[in-house]
């Protein structure tokens, strides 16, 4: 059914992540898929222009924010009960929407399960990001909660 599964996650958010995993490991067994999991780094930039940060400053921290993110990662990984030939992750700064949907086509996934906090009016039915997910994605998209 499928062949590669993308779940972003959001490492801050253990609930989200355990409900998106949890589905995302039910399918990766039945369909012998790979599993790859997706971490967006919030781009800073805008708050460096704004406030007139230092670049080795901002560089700094950027890269102390993919570190953390890959051993936060690492750790999730670890207790997934699937073979480890089946998953993979990666770290990237920017939008959440744009990033998601760019390494979905790069990993060739068919289908990406995304994790979604109770709406508020704002977001209408969805969260903003998996909203914005389901939006623009041009594969299947499973929202779970």
């Amino acid at each position: 059914m499928y062949n590669t599964i993308l779940v972003p996650i959001d490492i801050s958010e253990d609930p989200l992540t355990d409900n998106a995993l949890n589905h995302a490991k039910y399918l990766a067994k039945i369909s012998n898929a790979k599993v790859h999991l997706f971490h967006s780094v919030p781009d800073i930039s805008r708050f460096s222009v704004s406030y007139s940060y230092h670049y080795d400053l901002l560089s700094a921290f950027a890269k102390k924010a993919v570190s953390n993110s890959e051993e936060e990662l690492k750790k999730v990984v670890e207790k997934i009960d699937l073979p480890k030939d089946k998953i993979s992750f990666s770290v990237a700064f920017g939008s959440p929407r744009d990033k998601v949907l760019s390494i979905a086509h790069e990993i060739g996934a068919d289908l990406i399960i995304v994790g979604s906090r109770r709406p508020d009016i704002s977001t209408h039915l969805l969260g903003s990001n998996a909203s914005s997910i389901v939006a623009y994605a041009d594969i299947s998209v499973l929202v779970v909660r």
